[in-house]
Formats: C-alpha cells, sequence, structure tokens
C-alpha cells in the first residue's frame, strides 16, 4: 500500500552543499538516505514529498557535515498481509512467477498460480492449467493476495503471492469468468 508518512530525523548535510539553499540541500540528503530504503516498519522509501520542518543545525568536532532536526513527508510503498496487488508477472521459472507490484517484486510459487494441474514450459517461459487451458505468460497483468512479507531483514526482502482464490490470477481469467457468469442462465425464484 502507498503512504505519505511524516518522519522526524536528524540529517546530517555534507560540506558540499552548504553553498546551496539550506531546503534543498537537506532536501537532497534525505532523499539520499530514504530513497531505495527498504525498512520493515516504513517499507520501500520512494520519494521526499516535502521538507516541513529544519530546526537549528549543529557541527560536531572532527565532522565537516552539519546536522539538522528535520520533518518531512515520505512517499512509500510497504505490502501488508492480505493486501489485493495489480501487478505484472515479470519472471516465470519452473518454482513461482515473479509479479511486480508497485517498486518491488512477490513470487507466486508455482503451487499457488491456480486451482488446476500447472506445467511449465522453458521454451515460452509460460504455465498453463491442464483442465481449465488457462495460461500465465511474463507480461500478463495479474491480480494477486498477499500472504507473506519479509521486508528490512538481513539481505533478503520477500513477498510472498497467491493467485488461487476467486477473483484472482491473471486479469483475462477474471474477464473470461465474468463473461461466463453473464452469459450462464439465471434462476427463476
Amino acid at each position: 500500500m502507498y503512504r505519505i508518512l511524516t518522519i522526524k530525523d536528524v540529517i546530517k548535510v555534507p560540506p558540499t552543499r552548504l553553498g546551496m539553499k539550506l531546503r534543498d540541500a537537506v532536501k537532497e540528503s534525505i532523499a539520499e538516505v530514504y530513497e531505495g530504503l527498504i525498512d520493515e516498519r516504513i517499507g520501500v522509501g520512494l520519494a521526499v514529498i516535502s521538507v516541513d520542518e529544519i530546526g537549528e543545525g549543529k557541527i560536531k568536532p572532527a565532522d565537516p557535515h552539519v546536522y539538522y532536526p528535520v520533518t518531512f513527508q515520505l512517499l512509500t510503498f510497504k505490502p501488508e498481509l492480505h493486501e489485493v496487488v495489480i501487478g505484472e508477472a515479470v519472471d516465470n521459472t519452473e518454482f513461482g512467477a515473479f509479479i511486480r507490484i508497485g517498486p518491488i517484486d512477490g513470487l507466486v510459487h508455482i503451487s499457488q498460480i491456480m486451482d488446476d494441474f500447472v506445467s511449465y514450459d522453458e521454451k515460452n517461459s509460460m504455465y498453463s492449467g491442464r483442465e481449465t487451458k488457462r495460461t500465465l505468460k511474463e507480461g500478463d497483468p495479474v491480480r494477486a493476495r498477499i500472504i507473506s512479507v519479509s521486508l528490512g531483514k538481513k539481505t533478503e526482502n520477500k513477498v510472498g503471492l497467491t493467485m488461487r482464490q476467486p477473483f484472482l490470477g491473471a486479469l483475462s481469467w477474471i474477464e473470461e469468468e465474468k463473461r461466463k457468469k453473464e452469459k450462464a442462465p439465471k434462476k427463476k425464484k
């Protein structure tokens, strides 16, 4: 989920930025630290929206940086458990499909792709269901549910996804289901 967070921190501004306007120097220094940062509390830092407050800078002995207490707005993306996300299949492998959801990729294990026996075609990098004949190719837009999140722990960040629930899967599958339901004769009461 995308969020705009208000964060208070002390940011160090290097001497190379001291000739700039203070707000610009502080904003660049915040961006250097927070944009691209993956943290289990905030998620993925995407962009500094604004710098709201800048306190009085402090200089430490034998350190050329100036340290400013600041309050700023940061746009973040943090995947939440059970959240339904829209993404794109970016890499199909024999063990699952990687789905790009915002700034990160999640994995749909092969057992979580669909309620059918799934086979993987390595040559075409595609999955297909035995009975449903549904396929999942790289580049297909999909809807999935987040079933596990592990961010900011050591070096591996993982997001687990499933598409084995109603109205999840490739968007073409969902549209196909909608058309079938519209064509089905309605029961009289």
